[in-house]
């Protein structure tokens, strides 16, 4: 991978977008990039061989499995995004993974030892880093009040709304939605059975809220989903 590449890479995503072109260059040498194909997973390693990754492109999902093989969807991430060893101790959950959702997903990461020792140096950088992950505790801390205070066509809804706004394109008065995930994904998500996804995906369809096939999601209308 040339240095060119890996420099555009990292100046695309939001941690580096205001560091300096030197500092960018000098990171380089750290970084490894690679790209990650639809239903290959990554893990984070451990110890002093822990990772951190930048998503660059595509999507991925970070989730665990239980003693019975069970999956837990944690987030859905959409580039540009951060995930792996966040802490850098080098400890992250052996348990936790991440897995592609598109094709040629594209990642930069580095030995998490050395990403801390870039955040030290860059004081600017890691109060960027630190609101990053500050956002993903809200986001778990929603997530779980939602388990608490919501049915399960509720938690749908509002997922729905959540992946309208992070990654739907509005055509006219409708939302349009990439269909990556599975029925299987979004139990997976919500904490329901696939069933349950179905059965209540078929009554959002047929009360004219959506549409929706193996491609792609019609959201039609924006009195619920704005």
């Amino acid at each position: 991978m040339s240095e060119e590449i890996k420099y555009a890479y990292l100046k695309s995503h939001p941690l580096f977008a205001h560091e300096s072109e030197q500092m960018i260059k000098d990171t380089c040498q750290l970084a490894k990039v690679k790209t990650i194909y639809r239903g290959q997973t990554i893990n984070y390693g451990e110890g002093a061989y822990s990772k951190i990754f930048l998503l660059i492109q595509g999507k991925v999902k970070i989730a665990e499995l239980n003693d019975d093989s069970n999956e837990l969807i944690k987030d859905i991430l959409t580039a540009p995004d951060v995930f792996g060893d966040m802490s850098l101790h080098g400890s992250p959950s052996l348990e936790e993974f991440a897995e592609a959702l598109t094709a040629n997903t594209i990642v930069c990461f580095f030995n998490a030892v050395d990403f801390k020792k870039i955040l030290q140096e860059n004081p600017f950088m890691a109060i960027h880093y630190a609101n990053m992950v500050n956002h993903k505790l809200k986001k778990l801390e929603n997530r779980h009040a939602d388990l608490v205070f919501r049915d399960t066509k509720a938690r749908l809804i509002r997922f729905i709304k959540n992946w309208a706004h992070t990654d739907g394109n509005r055509i006219g008065d409708k939302i349009i939605l990439n269909n990556y995930l599975t029925h299987s994904d979004i139990a997976n998500v919500i904490a329901t059975s696939r069933q349950s996804v179905n059965v209540l995906l078929n009554e959002l369809r047929d009360s004219g809220l959506l549409c929706y096939n193996r491609k792609h999601i019609e959201l039609n209308d924006m009195r619920i989903w704005n």
